[in-house]
Order: structure tokens, then C-alpha cells, then sequence
């Protein structure tokens, strides 16, 4: 089929392109810069420029390519992380907020113009994405968290109203991905001693609070592509958790990783002490947090994350 990708050039659209192009897919690779035209030429996508926010733009871009099925991979996150980014995380996410947003709803306005079959978008299991409550491992039908800190707010707000409007569509098909937490290549977490959280934990700052009992999802940015392209041709519209096999505490994920990048171990920090260096929500985040299943995507994506645990991944996939 033909496949426009919107986020072409970002951590997981650089793995998403040569994936579909090997799939056989015809792909078109957007991106807003003109000089990363050559490189998507190289992974196998077929490049546009346009700007997501520009709805005029994305509309002419998708009429002119008429692809069957857009994937929404548009996000703008970028720089160091540390705990102190969680006090004001409606300023770090401000512009992937908006491209959850007006994004979206620039793009499947363009696709209802052509007539896609199908739309595919990208979510996140994250702070919000599940109450805090009951058991440590949800499923998508579980219900989303709604007490959270004034500073997320804005952030689950956009998530929802990307899901919201991708699910709601009547005239195509709308599937959702919730991806656990990238590592690998480009992505925060790899053996690059650059990549950002690499990088923090490098320097000791991100520590275990308190119990360090926050459950968190992981998956290999090769395996979130994989079930991209599963998701293009496979899956009934709806919301699917794409992590890998073992969502596990912070306490246990956190120490093995700082091992496998050769460095120290985490410090822990009492919940007191964090909550007044770094707010409720960095609490929240490494104490509270849920972690999610994956069987829906398998079953009906007819998936398998090849790093079926970060235990392998984190040992043997870091990359660089």
C-alpha cells in the first residue's frame, strides 16, 4: 500500500520507513526540514516537506502523494533529561502537545480529503495513561489516571485527544499505539553517552525514590516499528499497548540498566526529599506509576517484540 508517514525522520520513523519500505509498502516520508529530503531518500521513503502545524501544507501533501494510510508519528521532544524537567513538563512538551493536538487533526482532515482506509497514531503508556490504582499491569480497557498535577494536565489532555479523535473516526480506520518507553538506537537510552537519559544516569541524576516501586513498560524503538507495520495492514480500530513482555519496578529496570552502561548506581532519594526537589509528579513517575500489557497487540496485531524483555534489550540492544 501506500503509506504516508508523518514523523519520518524522527527516532521511530527512521526505523518505521525501512521497515515498511522492506514490507513492500510504497512510502512517503514527511518532514518539515528540506535538508533531511536525501536521507529519507535513503531509507526508502519517498520525501515531502511540509510543516504539521500548517494545515494548508499537510493538506497538499497528502493530495498530492494520495496514500491509503497515514501514520502519525509526530512528536518534538528534545534535550536533557533530569528530575527537575518534571516540575514544569507543560513547557517541555508544549510543542508535542500541539502536534497531538492541531496535528492530528490536521492530518486526518487531509486523509478524510483522499479517502484513507486507514490511520494509525502514536500514543504513550505514561504518567496518566492508567489510574494508580488496583494492579501493577493494565490493559487497555482499563481507565485512564485523572488526579494528576496541575503541570501534566495539558500533556494527558492532548494524549486523550489524540486517542479521542483517532478512535472516533467513522470513515476510516483508527488505531492508537501506546509505546512503552523507547530505548535503542536514537532514542534516549542507548550506548551513546550522549543520548539523554543515557546521560543522566550517567551523572547520577535520576535516582530511585523512595520504594522505587513505579511500574514501567519498555520497548525497543525497532519492536514499536515492527508493530507499526503490524498495525498498517493488521488489528480492528482501537488502542493497543505496545510494550515489551516484563513491566517492572523501578528498583529492579533502573540498577541493571546503570550496570549495562557502565555506570554507578542509582542514588536513592526519600519521597520527602525528591517531592520537595522535584515535585509531586517525579514522585508519581518512579513510586505510582502502572506498568501494561501486551497481549492485546499480539493477539490481534499478530505481534512479537524480538527484545521480549529489557533484561535482553538493555544487555544486547542498546546500539548507539
Amino acid at each position: 500500500m501506500k503509506v504516508f508517514v508523518a514523523g519520518a525522520t524522527g527516532a521511530i520513523g527512521t526505523q518505521l520507513v525501512p521497515q515498511l519500505a522492506a514490507a513492500g509498502h510504497d512510502v512517503i516520508g514527511m518532514t518539515r526540514s528540506a535538508a533531511k529530503t536525501d536521507m529519507l531518500r535513503a531509507l526508502g521513503a519517498r520525501p515531502v516537506v511540509a510543516d504539521a502545524l500548517d494545515p494548508d501544507a499537510i493538506a497538499r501533501a497528502v493530495a498530492e502523494t494520495e496514500p491509503e494510510v497515514i501514520v502519525h508519528q509526530l512528536t518534538a521532544l528534545k534535550g536533557e533529561l533530569n528530575l527537575r524537567d518534571l516540575r514544569h513538563p507543560d513547557r517541555v512538551a508544549a510543542m508535542t502537545n500541539r502536534l497531538r493536538t492541531e496535528g492530528t487533526d490536521h492530518l486526518l482532515a487531509a486523509g478524510r480529503a483522499v479517502g484513507i482506509r486507514r490511520f494509525v497514531a502514536q500514543s504513550i503508556v505514561a504518567i496518566g495513561t492508567y489510574a494508580r490504582t488496583g494492579g501493577a499491569v493494565k490493559t487497555e480497557d482499563d481507565p485512564p489516571d485523572l488526579d494528576l498535577p496541575a503541570g501534566w494536565r495539558s500533556g494527558a489532555d492532548a494524549i486523550r485527544y489524540l486517542e479521542d479523535a483517532v478512535t472516533g473516526i467513522d470513515w476510516a480506520e483508527g488505531l492508537v499505539l501506546r509505546y512503552g518507553g523507547f530505548y535503542g538506537p536514537g532514542t534516549g537510552i542507548t550506548a551513546d553517552p550522549e543520548a539523554l537519559l543515557t546521560k543522566s544516569i550517567r551523572k547520577r541524576r535520576l535516582p530511585i525514590i523512595g520504594d522505587g516501586g513505579g511500574i514501567w513498560s519498555h520497548v525497543h524503538i525497532e519492536d514499536a516499528a515492527s508493530a507499526t507495520v503490524a498495525a498498517v495492514d493488521n488489528g480492528r480500530p482501537g488502542i493497543y499497548n505496545v510494550v515489551d513482555d516484563e513491566p517492572a519496578p523501578v528498583r529492579e529496570w533502573l540498577p541493571f540498566l546503570a550496570e549495562q552502561l557502565g555506570a554507578s548506581k542509582p542514588r536513592r532519594v526519600p519521597r520527602l526529599v525528591a517531592r520537595l526537589l522535584a515535585g509531586e509528579a517525579a514522585v508519581m513517575v518512579m513510586t505510582e506509576v502502572r506498568g501494561a500489557s501486551n497481549a492485546k497487540a499480539k493477539r490481534e496485531l499478530g505481534w512479537q517484540p524480538r527484545w521480549s524483555t529489557w533484561r535482553i534489550g538493555f544487555a544486547k540492544g542498546l546500539g548507539e
